[in-house]
């Protein structure tokens, strides 16, 4: 079984920046491609970025592309979303998951088998 648990959500300013963790306990992390998602309310939960198992791969939601970077860091079991230049449209909770397998399609919420509880993020205006 794996576990994640997001942290470092909070309240920002528009133009503010905040950085997203995720710490995977569990099995082996470092085999697992990561991703995030958001959903805000009333939406669909949506794709925001993933990255492969060994980080040399990443993929972006076009609506964040330029402003978000994941990154992961496999000694620490833990995977990052730096958010700059947030908006209130980046308002979601914001969720971290795990692919015990290899992905055909990263942005595909249901390729993913682990999901975290959540953190929220609210950008003001």
């Amino acid at each position: 079984q794996v576990q994640l648990v997001e942290s470092g959500g909070g309240l920002v300013q528009a133009g503010g920046s905040l950085r997203l963790s995720c710490v995977t306990s569990g099995r082996t992390f470092s085999i697992y491609p990561m991703g995030w998602f958001r959903q805000a309310p009333g939406k669909e939960r949506e794709f925001v970025a993933a990255i492969s198992w060994r980080g040399g791969t990443t993929f972006y939601a076009d609506s964040v592309k330029g402003r978000f970077t994941i990154s992961r860091d496999n000694a620490k079991n833990t995977v990052y979303l730096q958010m700059n230049s947030l908006k209130p449209e980046d308002t979601a909770v914001y969720y971290c998951a795990a692919d015990s397998g290899r992905p055909s399609d990263y942005a595909r919420r249901t390729e993913y088998d682990y999901w975290g509880q959540g953190t929220q993020v609210t950008v003001s205006s």
